[in-house]
């Protein structure tokens, strides 16, 4: 007789589990709700990104690119970071395009961590950073940060330093908190990473949602941090591009090649005409286009926040990005999931449970608003929540 052997899931396998961003998403389409839980920006495209990637498709662009992205975007993403980032770098050498910015850090995490390997993560952290390290079989540990200016302490760092610890992980501006770290933070974490040796993770992606004249500061312009760190974006935000997947790190040149090949083997390449896309965009677009992102979002920002004081649950206001954590506390439930629901079935309204940014209890008494919506279904979400009782 034939042995049928019984499938045994890996390890790494284990730790994976959906979003809960996912099953918000979910449970706000069973009661036809709006969808404040996920980071999906529905503001209209830019005709340049649009007739950029038609004209690539046009012209026959169906063909794998370069295992780093093709020769236009990686000039184009070489020029926007030597100038609004302050990071030189040669787009042969250091420039790897990746399917989005999860994609990037996937493939760096791959090429630099070793299983059982240790990754320091602030919390509130974002999930699919933490599930991206266990499918590299590498091993998240947690430093709390404080609101409501999310800051942190260095004991609390040096606290969870072992011979494993591989590397930090820097979110700024952050998804869920929106916290911009300053240059006295990063100065800070500079001489935490040299002390102990450390590379250093940054997730940019929401670079150019800024507030209150806040400046970002990418951890890799500055001195103690070049050599080691793996500078992670893309436009999937910016340019309300999030299905295209266009990503891209910055890497030291040693690590280019590496990074790259594992690219290729996990993903190929990022869409070619798309590409050609967000590379016109990157050229063309002026300084007013990102100005207008601010302008756009802090009243967006600034309208959600004022609802919810109105009906009794504490906003912690970001600096970035365009997420709101809120404190729940006086909401029905025992968790963070069942204030959520409450939430939604009241108000028709999703929300994220604080406990999706956590590892333990630290997240039970908050959810994360988005409030990357247009306009007239910001304030319609905005009059629902004014129904909610408590």
């Amino acid at each position: 007789m034939e042995t049928i052997h019984q499938f045994s899931r890996p390890n790494r396998i284990g730790r994976l589990m959906q979003s809960e961003i996912r099953n918000m998403s979910i449970e706000c389409d069973r009661v036809g709700g709006i969808n404040l839980s996920q980071g999906i920006s529905n503001l209209p495209l830019s005709s340049f990104i649009k007739d950029g990637s038609i004209k690539a498709i046009e012209e026959g662009i169906n063909y794998y690119t370069r295992y780093d992205g093709v020769q236009e975007l990686r000039e184009a993403i070489a020029l926007k970071t030597n100038t609004y980032n302050n990071i030189k770098c040669d787009p042969s050498k250091n420039i790897i395009v990746s399917a989005g910015a999860t994609g990037a850090f996937y493939c760096a995490c791959l090429a630099l961590l070793n299983p059982g390997d240790e990754v320091i993560m602030f919390e509130p952290y974002y999930g699919y950073h933490i599930n991206t390290l266990y499918a590299a079989e590498a091993i998240p540990v947690y430093v709390k940060m404080t609101p409501p200016a999310w800051t942190f302490k260095i004991a609390d760092l040096e606290a969870v330093i072992t011979p494993r610890t591989k590397a930090i992980m820097i979110n700024t501006p952050s998804n869920p908190s929106g916290k911009v770290f300053t240059s006295e933070e990063l100065d800070v974490l500079g001489d935490f990473c040299i002390r102990h040796d450390l590379f250093v993770f940054t997730d940019e992606i929401y670079e150019y949602f800024l507030y209150e004249n806040k400046k970002h500061i990418s951890p890799g312009s500055l001195e103690k941090f070049k050599g080691r760190t793996i500078t992670i974006s893309g436009y999937s935000k910016t340019f309300s591009i999030t299905g295209w997947r266009v990503g891209y790190c910055i890497v030291p040149e040693e690590l280019h090649d590496t990074i790259g090949y594992i690219n290729d083997l996990v993903y190929v390449c990022s869409p070619s005409p798309f590409q050609y896309g967000v590379a016109k965009g990157i050229k063309e677009l002026s300084t007013d286009f990102y100005l207008s992102i601010q302008d756009r979002f802090i009243k967006k920002r600034d309208l959600l926040c004022s609802v919810l004081k109105e009906v009794g649950i504490e906003p912690y206001k970001p600096d970035g990005a365009y997420y709101m954590l809120a404190d729940v506390s006086k909401v029905p439930g025992k968790s963070s999931k069942d204030k959520a629901m409450h939430i939604l079935n009241e108000c028709k309204v999703a929300s994220v449970p604080g406990m999706a940014f956590y590892h333990d209890e630290g997240g039970e008494n908050l959810v994360r608003f988005c409030f990357a919506k247009e306009e007239d279904e910001l304030k319609i979400a905005c009059e629902q929540l004014l129904k909610l009782k408590f």
